[in-house]
Order: C-alpha cells, then sequence, then structure tokens
C-alpha cells in the first residue's frame, strides 16, 4: 500500500495530489485538534468532487462530579490562569507548552512521550516521561504525589487519554478543558467499521 509522509502544500497541493492518485474516498483520520489539516481535506474534497468522511474519537462529555472550565483554544486557557499561583497538570501536547511560559506563575507538571531535546520554556515545572496507556489509579496517584490542583487538557476524545480526567474527577479538582476547533460540517464516524461500511456502500452506488 503505497504511503506518503509529509504535507502537501495547502489545499491546491491536497487536490493535485489526490487526483495524480486517483483517490475515490477521502477519510480524514487526523488528530482532532489539527484544524488546519482538517480544513484542507473538506476544502480539497469538495474542490475535486472525491466524497470525504472523518474518522475521530468522540468528545468527552461532563460527567457528575466533574469540575470543568470550558475554554475555546489555547489563548483562552492561558488567560484563564491568570491568578495566584497554582500546581497545574498542563496536558495540552509539547507544541502548545511555551505558551504558558507567560503565566510564570504556576508550578507546571508535564508528561511527554519523550525527553524533549531543549527544556520547556516554563520557569516552575517538573517533566515526566512516560508512555500510555494510562489509568485511573496511576493519574491519581501521579497528582497526588505533585500536589496537583488543576487540570488543563484538550478535549481530545477517547479512552487513550482519558484516566487524567478520571482522576481529576475522583479527587474533585478542576479541570481547564480546551474545546475542539469550530469545523466545516462533514459527516463522522468514530469506528472503523463504519468507515468501511461507508467506503462500500459510496462504491456500490458507483460514487
Amino acid at each position: 500500500m503505497p504511503v506518503r509522509i509529509g504535507g502537501f502544500g495547502g489545499v491546491a497541493g491536497l487536490s493535485r495530489y489526490l487526483e495524480q492518485a486517483k483517490v475515490t474516498h477521502l477519510v480524514d483520520a487526523t488528530h482532532p485538534f489539527a484544524a488546519r489539516m482538517s480544513a484542507n481535506a473538506v476544502a480539497a474534497a469538495k474542490d475535486i468532487g472525491v466524497p470525504l468522511v472523518s474518522l475521530t474519537r468522540p468528545e468527552w462529555n461532563e460527567e457528575p462530579g466533574d469540575r470543568w472550565i470550558r475554554v475555546a483554544d489555547i489563548a483562552g486557557a492561558v488567560a484563564a490562569l491568570n491568578g495566584p499561583a497554582r500546581r497545574v497538570m498542563l496536558a495540552v501536547g509539547r507544541m502548545h507548552v511555551d505558551a504558558f511560559a507567560t503565566r510564570p506563575q504556576h508550578h507546571y507538571l508535564l508528561r511527554f512521550v519523550d525527553a524533549p531535546e531543549t527544556p520547556p520554556a516554563l520557569p516552575r515545572h517538573l517533566l515526566v516521561v512516560d508512555r500510555g496507556p494510562f489509568t485511573l489509579a496511576g493519574d491519581r496517584a501521579l497528582m497526588e504525589a505533585h500536589g496537583i490542583d488543576l487540570v488543563v487538557a484538550k478535549n481530545a476524545g477517547g479512552s487513550g487519554a482519558v484516566a487524567k480526567i478520571e482522576a481529576a474527577r475522583a479527587l474533585h479538582l478542576p479541570v481547564l478543558m480546551i474545546d475542539r476547533p469550530v469545523l466545516a460540517d462533514r459527516a463522522e464516524f468514530h469506528d472503523v467499521g463504519a468507515v468501511i461500511e461507508w467506503i462500500g456502500h459510496r462504491a456500490e452506488r458507483g460514487v
């Protein structure tokens, strides 16, 4: 099966690739926060008339015991941290961590899959290098050990990273929850089987 690694060059580049590769069905299985790539996929599919569907994780929803403070994006999360020093578990992904350097009063607990080549720009932080899957018991113990009183997280959804949300609920901790970006309307499925069925159905109709 052919594999393409790397960017396409925006909507025009993606449209050109889809045509050259004779793609008949486009499945957007990018991360829920990869807004630009998803928007480009929608635009390119419309541009060349290829049907598109999204394969994504279902969002997390507030449950009894949750204490969510919802914000629209990373900038909103940074703004919401304007206040007295706290001990924050910052679970937003490596590429966004440095944005929180403008809130240096907090002590941040970070967890990366791999050790970074250069230290994060946060003046007060502790970095844990660990790889999931994580558990409720493990994340609860981690938060208790470091005296965490606030969790900052993206609404990535699914089951792979939900342990920190469950642990915050168990410990009655507030969660600063970053909502998913708003994307163009598109069909969405949450499991591979549904996508395969969609492809088969479309193919039967000659699309």
